[in-house]
């Protein structure tokens, strides 16, 4: 990587924990200000959580301005962005949530508000289900936790996608390819707003994919759904969590319309079977990725729910 910046618009301290046995990257920014003032002004923690095939890097323009008031961390999931990718590891929702666990307990953070997308939403979800104690707020932004029993979620069209190229053997040839696919990819799943591509973009993007071996995480993620190999991990949550006490915690959900992975109506019905009197906010224009297309909006409605919660 000859630009760590990708042209200044990644300009924050790298920061790693081994906790969970891999090399995981880490952002922690809070507005220039040093340690001891920071404790002084009890910042509240926020934890952002990207989802397929992104990294950190989504969060680029949320990191700022949220940093001005809150301690904000944003992990690269394994086998993402800037953090290892292990080959000797399973790709799993339940991995990738011991994961989270293993960096939260390192940092020793509490009351935290976690923020996800995509996958960030079945990770916080999970999360929170075995460690309440932890969690302050629940925000999520085109995601689903599956906990409201909404009944079998309709096919979008980028499972259908996923579900045609594992039957004919070419997903993992695709996936494999991210480090010239990523940009078709994401525009199947939902990524609207192309005036945001240029150099720097595609550098940030495809940097973490430079061969095959690396791109294990994003191939993992979508046949973890379409295998269904996320139930049982999912029951056992339900099994061992307590669901009263998360539909107990305050939560918003945003959504952008233009959504292929994820169907709106299908995901806020089941989120207001969790939170019936919960904020939903949704965005007609706004694609998956929301965080590329309506940043200020959303970075607006995160600090506001915030501070009324």
């Amino acid at each position: 990587m000859t630009d760590p910046t990708f042209g200044g618009t990644w300009p924050f301290t790298p920061q790693y924990c081994t906790a969970a046995g891999f090399r995981q990257h880490y952002i922690d920014e809070c507005a220039h200000v040093d340690k001891g003032a920071v404790e002084q002004e009890h910042r509240e923690v926020l934890v952002l959580l990207h989802g397929e095939p992104t990294w950190g890097y989504l969060y680029r323009h949320f990191i700022p301005p949220l940093a001005k008031h809150y301690r904000v961390v944003v992990p690269d999931h394994m086998g993402f962005g800037l953090s290892e990718t292990p080959m000797d590891r399973t790709y799993t929702l339940k991995t990738h949530v011991e994961n989270l666990e293993a960096l939260i307990a390192e940092l020793d953070l509490t009351d935290i508000t976690l923020v996800g997308q995509d996958w960030g939403g079945p990770i916080l979800g999970a999360y929170t289900l075995r460690n309440p104690d932890r969690v302050k707020r629940i925000c999520m932004m085109n995601t689903m936790l599956g906990y409201g029993r909404a009944g079998p979620p309709p096919l979008t069209p980028w499972f259908q996608w996923i579900g045609q190229h594992h039957e004919q053997g070419t997903l993992t040839g695709i996936l494999g390819e991210l480090s010239s696919t990523v940009l078709s990819v994401m525009k199947i799943i939902g990524f609207e707003n192309s005036s945001a591509i240029n150099a720097n973009w595609m550098a940030a993007y495809t940097a973490p994919f430079p061969n095959r071996n690396a791109c294990i995480g994003a191939i993992e993620f979508p046949l973890d759904v379409h295998l269904q190999r996320i139930g049982g991990f999912v029951m056992d949550c339900l099994r061992n969590g307590d669901l009263d006490t998360l539909k107990a915690k305050p939560a918003m959900l945003a959504f952008g319309l233009q959504d292929h992975a994820i169907d709106p109506d299908y995901a806020i019905k089941d989120f207001l079977a969790l939170f019936p009197d919960a904020p939903v906010t949704t965005f007609p224009n706004a694609g998956h990725f929301c965080q590329e297309d309506i940043p200020e909006s959303l970075v607006a409605l995160i600090h506001q729910f915030i501070q009324t919660h």
